[in-house]
């Protein structure tokens, strides 16, 4: 075997395990997000969130039971890796959502990887004040 040959081979080799780590750590250097918390005349986010694509973060959705209250934002979780979905500790792993929605008191995990740079909306059905909406900025 050539020499240039074999020392492209011996680099590439060498680069397996280290990609394998890579993309073994992504899903346990999770990024804890501020809580969405759905309530009625209530705001919903603090500020808007910055994340990173390719990056894994975990997102709590808080209602508190005022009302009959929900999410929308498909374009949002179309543009999501969702790993899974725990609602009152029953694990839910979908291949994408369009909206959430709580009829009582609750709490619901995301947790889910960017996949697409952009500016989205988070935003409880039916209204147009800003202080009811979530705006996730994706670089």
């Amino acid at each position: 075997m050539p020499k240039p040959l074999f020392l492209l081979l011996a680099f590439a080799l060498l680069a397996l395990p280290q990609q394998a780590a890579a993309q073994a750590g992504l899903l346990t250097g999770v990024t804890e997000l501020a809580p969405i918390k759905l309530s009625v005349m209530a705001p919903m986010a603090e500020a808007p969130y910055e994340l990173e694509a390719g990056k894994y973060y975990r997102l709590k959705i808080v209602c508190d039971g005022s009302g009959e209250l929900g999410l929308s934002g498909a374009e949002f979780f179309r543009n999501l890796w969702i790993n899974e979905v725990v609602i009152d500790k029953v694990e839910v792993r979908p291949l994408g959502l369009d909206s959430i929605e709580f009829d009582d008191a609750g709490t619901a995990t995301i947790t889910f990887v960017p996949i697409r740079p952009g500016r989205f909306v988070l935003r409880q059905p039916g209204t147009t004040a800003e202080s009811q909406q979530a705006v996730f900025l994706v670089k």
